[in-house]
């Protein structure tokens, strides 16, 4: 993983949310000197327009490309059968949740599905045209010198194809149903935690199997992406445990994960440490820090985390950024830097404005001190280098509506559009 500058932007967020806007961005990023372009999740989202709370956590959302000839997948055995039957059955069944299918079809009976197969003809060809798109478009970016980041969310839905197929990988009851879900406790980004209502996994079996369904996953996404992040990384340490019928993430208890087990595994298949990221957010203790920097991966520092408290114990001021970790000024789910700005209290404004050289905002100093910290990577959003406010902020974590839906216009960069 070199050094250099990247921007975060989500396919979404592209005026017609296609691939074939991507060339055209590539163009702006290649001349802005980007070395990276990070994504979030490119699996199909929730009804909620989420995508780390997908359907799938292989499956590429067949609406970003267009239409075009069909060609073969070649690669993805593993998964794309259980997916195909999956989204043909769940469109049969008018989206309902696969628990509430007819017994036959939620408990995988192989007659019923025998005879499914000749319908799911569609959603192969779907994911084949994704995946010639997709690899065309990174072929465009890495030609440029661009590499291309992939967010891998840990936990999954419940209402997924993998649940429905490997029902043994995780924590369910003998209904099928979640025993608890995975959230986070009450921290910096929400004060109640956050109840994602995702599912724990059940270690010892994908241990049993040899951390299969993690390393094919990881594969994929290598497949993919030059780069991959893997969101909230201290859940291979341990996971916060929430009750069903719990309203937030304030009630809940630690469970202990593989830790360097599965880590170890999944470098072995990265076959290079610097291929994948750790996002080391949150409430991070320090049996976590010690995991990553035994395993040699890079962290994420926030610098909208940095100018609360002591600046010499905040690991995100940029004076304590080393070159263990990647300097963003915020990600997805931080508020835009001038909405962040424009919340602060005067005391914390007047403390960081005193170090403003002359015609500079707030953007230009928090990108300046991201550039002048010892990382070796810094990534924007690309509603920072642009300088929006909190109108362009793309998630506000814990609120299920409403995010995700930012998108900018051709001449917010200064391009003509086609």
């Amino acid at each position: 993983m070199d050094g250099g500058f990247g921007i975060i932007c989500h396919l979404t967020s592209l005026p017609n949310s296609k691939l074939s806007d991507a060339e055209k961005f590539i163009s702006y990023l290649s001349n802005h000197d980007c070395a990276f372009w990070q994504f979030l999740p490119i699996t199909p989202p929730d009804k909620f327009g989420s995508p780390y709370a997908s359907p799938s956590a292989f499956a590429g959302h067949s609406d970003f490309c267009d239409n075009e000839t069909m060609c073969e997948m070649n690669e993805d055995e593993y998964w794309i059968h259980d997916w195909a039957l999956f989204s043909t059955i769940k469109k049969k069944m008018n989206g309902q949740p696969w628990h509430d299918w007819p017994q036959e079809l939620r408990d995988r009976d192989p007659i019923a599905l025998e005879n499914l197969l000749q319908d799911c003809q569609s959603e192969y060809d779907l994911q084949a045209r994704f995946l010639k798109q997709w690899m065309e478009m990174k072929s465009l970016a890495n030609s440029k010198g661009i590499k291309l980041i992939g967010d891998l969310p840990i936990f999954i839905s419940h209402d997924s194809a993998d649940v429905w197929s490997h029902r043994e990988l995780f924590q369910l009851d003998e209904n099928g149903m979640p025993a608890v879900v995975a959230g986070v406790p009450p921290d910096y980004f929400s004060k109640d935690g956050q109840k994602w209502n995702t599912v724990l996994y059940s270690w010892d079996q994908h241990k049993k199997e040899n951390w299969r369904w993690w390393g094919e996953r990881l594969a994929r996404m290598l497949r993919l992406f030059d780069i991959v992040r893997i969101d909230h990384f201290r859940g291979f340490h341990s996971a916060w445990a929430i009750p069903t019928n719990a309203k937030d993430g304030k009630i809940g208890e630690w469970q202990i994960g593989p830790g360097d087990e599965l880590l170890n595994h999944l470098i072995n298949i990265a076959g290079n440490s610097n291929r994948i990221i750790a996002e080391d957010l949150g409430i991070i203790p320090q049996e976590v820090v010690e995991m990553r920097l035994r395993s040699k991966l890079k962290g994420m520092a926030i610098l909208q985390f940095g100018f609360t408290g002591n600046d010499e114990d905040n690991p995100h001021h940029p004076i304590n950024i080393g070159t263990d970790k990647i300097a963003y000024t915020g990600t997805h789910d931080n508020n835009t830097t001038i909405g962040w700005w424009n919340e602060l209290d005067d005391e914390i404004k007047n403390k960081i404005s005193t170090n403003f050289k002359e015609n500079e905002d707030v953007v230009d100093y928090m990108m300046r001190m991201a550039f002048e910290s010892k990382a070796s990577i810094v990534i924007v959003p690309l509603q920072d280098l642009l300088k929006l406010n909190s109108e362009s902020r793309m998630n506000i974590p814990g609120v299920e509506k409403g995010n995700w839906q930012w998108k900018f216009e051709w001449n917010h960069l200064e391009i003509e559009p086609s």
